[in-house]
C-alpha cells in the first residue's frame, strides 16, 4: 500500500532555519498548515516545534489546531463566506479580508460570541487574486476601523498565487506606505505589514526586503526548503521533508506501443504513436497509486533511471527500460514531491500518512 512519510528531524531543521532567519530580521511569522489537510498527527508535529501561529484555508483544520492547543493563534487565510461565519469567528482569531460587507458580518458575529476578532486587510498589488484596490483603501479602512469587536492588525497582500506575479521591493514599499498613510490619517496603529509568503523569502535572504514588511505567512519553504525565485533548495534547508512510497503491483516486459484502434482515454488524451518504437519493448511497473491521489507531473522519482508513462484513476505506469535495478512485484518505489503533489497526497484518504525520525 502506498504511504507518505514525514521526516520529523528534517522538518525541525527547516523550522529552526526559518526561525533564526526571521528573528534576526525582527519579523513575526506564522506557519501555513493547509498542506496537512487537517491531519492531526502532522499538525501536532508543528505545534510541538513551538509554532504559536498557524494559518489555514479550512475552518475545520483550525478547529483541530485549537483542540490540540487553544493558545495557538489561528489565522483564516481566505475571505470568509457568510455561511461559515459562525464557525470562522469561533475557531479563527484572525482572518484575511477584502470585502466591507463580510467584515460587517464578522463584527456582528463577534459581538454575538463576545469575542474580539482581528482583521488583516488584503490589498491588491498586481496578482489579481483577493485584495482591495489601493485607490479605495482609505475609504475601506474608514468604514471598518470603528466596527465593534473588530481590530485591524495589518495590511497584507498575496503575490504569485494566481497569475505568477513575483514580489518586488517596489510593490512591498507601496504596501508599507499605505500603512503609514492610514496611521497618520486616522491616528491608529496597524502592527503588521503582512506581505511575506514563501515566495518573498529570497528578497530577505538577499537583503532586498523593505524594512516596513514585518510579518510572513510561510508554508512551502518550510516543507520543501525551496527558493521560489531560483527553484532550488536553500542552503541549510531540506527539500525532502516528505517522501512518497508506492508499491509495485505488476512488473512485466511489454511492447512500448499499444495495439488496436485508438480513441481518447478517460482523461481525454489521445496517444500519439512514435512509429520508430514498433517492435520494441521494456519492463513496465504498475504502482498502487493513481490520479485519485496525485497528478504524476508533481512527482519527482528518486531513481532517475525510469520515467512515468502515464496514469489512470488508481494506477501509475512506469517505464523501467531494461530494469537494471531488478525491481520486482512488492518493491517500494520512492518519490520526492512538489508542493501540489504533496497536497494531493495529503488530501487523499487512500494513502497512509506516517512520521519517522
Amino acid at each position: 500500500m502506498a504511504f507518505l512519510n514525514l521526516y520529523r528531524g528534517k522538518l525541525k531543521q527547516n523550522f529552526g532555519f526559518l526561525k533564526e532567519l526571521f528573528e534576526s530580521n525582527d519579523i513575526s511569522w506564522g506557519v501555513v498548515s493547509k498542506l496537512f489537510c487537517g491531519n492531526r498527527a502532522y499538525l501536532k508535529e508543528l505545534i510541538d516545534l513551538g509554532v504559536r501561529e498557524i494559518h489555514d484555508s479550512r475552518i475545520s483544520n483550525l478547529a483541530k489546531v485549537k483542540e490540540i492547543n487553544p493558545d495557538v493563534q489561528t489565522v483564516y487565510i481566505k475571505p470568509p463566506s457568510k455561511r461559515n461565519m459562525e464557525k470562522m469567528v469561533r475557531y479563527a482569531d484572525v482572518s484575511l479580508n477584502s470585502e466591507l460587507t463580510t467584515i460587517k458580518w464578522i463584527s456582528e458575529e463577534a459581538v454575538k460570541q463576545k469575542r474580539k476578532h482581528k482583521i488583516i486587510i488584503m490589498v491588491e498589488t498586481g496578482d489579481l487574486r483577493e485584495g482591495v484596490m489601493g485607490d479605495h483603501l482609505i475609504d475601506f479602512y474608514a468604514a471598518i476601523f470603528e466596527l465593534p469587536n473588530i481590530e485591524v492588525i495589518g495590511l497584507g497582500t498575496n503575490l504569485n498565487c494566481l497569475n505568477g506575479v513575483m514580489p518586488s521591493s517596489d510593490k512591498l514599499i507601496q504596501l508599507s506606505l499605505y500603512k503609514q498613510i492610514i496611521e497618520l490619517k486616522f491616528n491608529k496603529k496597524i502592527p503588521w505589514v503582512s506581505a511575506g509568503t514563501s515566495v518573498t523569502i529570497p528578497l530577505m535572504l538577499h537583503q532586498q526586503l523593505p524594512k516596513g514588511v514585518n510579518h510572513f505567512r510561510v508554508g512551502e519553504t518550510l516543507y520543501f526548503g525551496i527558493d521560489l525565485f531560483e527553484e532550488k533548495v536553500i542552503d541549510g534547508m531540506n527539500g525532502d521533508v516528505f517522501e512518497l512510497f508506492a508499491e509495485i503491483i505488476e512488473m512485466q516486459e511489454k511492447p512500448l506501443l499499444p495495439s488496436g484502434s485508438l480513441a481518447a482515454n478517460p482523461q481525454g488524451e489521445v496517444i500519439e504513436i512514435d512509429e520508430s518504437l514498433y517492435g520494441k519493448s521494456s519492463f513496465r511497473a504498475i504502482l498502487d497509486i493513481g490520479l485519485l491521489d496525485v497528478d504524476p507531473k508533481h512527482l519527482i522519482p528518486e531513481d532517475g533511471e525510469f520515467e512515468i508513462l502515464g496514469a489512470s484513476s488508481d494506477m501509475i505506469i512506469l517505464n523501467l527500460g531494461i530494469n537494471a535495478k531488478k525491481y520486482k512485484v512488492g518493491d517500494l518505489v520512492k518519490f520526492n514531491l512538489k508542493y501540489m503533489g504533496a497536497l494531493g497526497i495529503m488530501n487523499s484518504s487512500y494513502v497512509d500518512k506516517k512520521i519517522s525520525d
